[in-house]
């Protein structure tokens, strides 16, 4: 019996008549993010996302770790974009940079992660236009309730006050403190026409 020879496969440039693309190497920025100084949770987003940067072939260029409460501006994150010159995802995109969110298992490199972006896009402009038309109603129930909206009147309620001391010869500065209003309201009501 013949043996069977063993011919080296190649890869070729060409799949069906096409030339083969080259794979997009991407640069990546690391953003690591935690509300207290917790000693596993940094170190744990920092390895799943270096893990997941090896996978995919991706050269890290910076990481970043920050440490403080979400109503706090984030300021690593801000230089990271600064430093990346980007500010939302449709620059990224139209800069040919790849998003992915591991925690929220978003890729925005793929068509389906691009597609599930569009969607919450879409849902927050309808929770936001929801929110309007609550505020709208709730404020148009208020008035017809004969409820006074917007700023209480702090300094004017004083304003008789203000002008009899005023009259009686006391200083703008000695007014505000009796009447514990700012020294500016003091000089717009004296100001103002009676």
């Amino acid at each position: 019996m013949a043996a069977k020879r063993a011919f080296p496969k190649t890869k070729s440039d060409n799949v069906f008549g096409q030339s083969r693309k080259q794979p997009k190497m991407f640069r990546a920025g690391l953003y690591a993010r935690a509300s207290t100084n917790d000693q596993q949770t940094l170190p744990m987003q920092s390895r799943a996302m270096r893990e997941y940067a090896a996978r995919r072939g991706w050269t890290i260029t910076v990481q970043v770790h920050e440490v403080g409460s979400g109503a706090a501006k984030r300021e690593a994150r801000e230089k990271l974009l600064a430093a990346a010159r980007l500010a939302t995802l449709q620059e990224l995109e139209h800069l040919g940079v790849g998003f992915v969110s591991l925690t929220e298992a978003l890729d925005l490199t793929t068509p389906a992660g691009r597609a599930m972006a569009g969607l919450l896009a879409m849902f927050a402009e309808f929770e936001r236009e929801i929110l309007r038309e609550r505020t709208r109603a709730g404020l148009a129930h208020a008035r017809e309730n004969g409820k006074r909206l917007g700023r209480p009147a702090t300094a004017a309620v004083h304003a008789a006050e203000i002008r009899k001391l005023h009259r009686a010869g006391v200083s703008k500065s000695e007014i505000a403190r009796r009447v514990r209003i700012g020294r500016t309201s003091v000089r717009r009501i004296l100001g103002a026409k009676s």
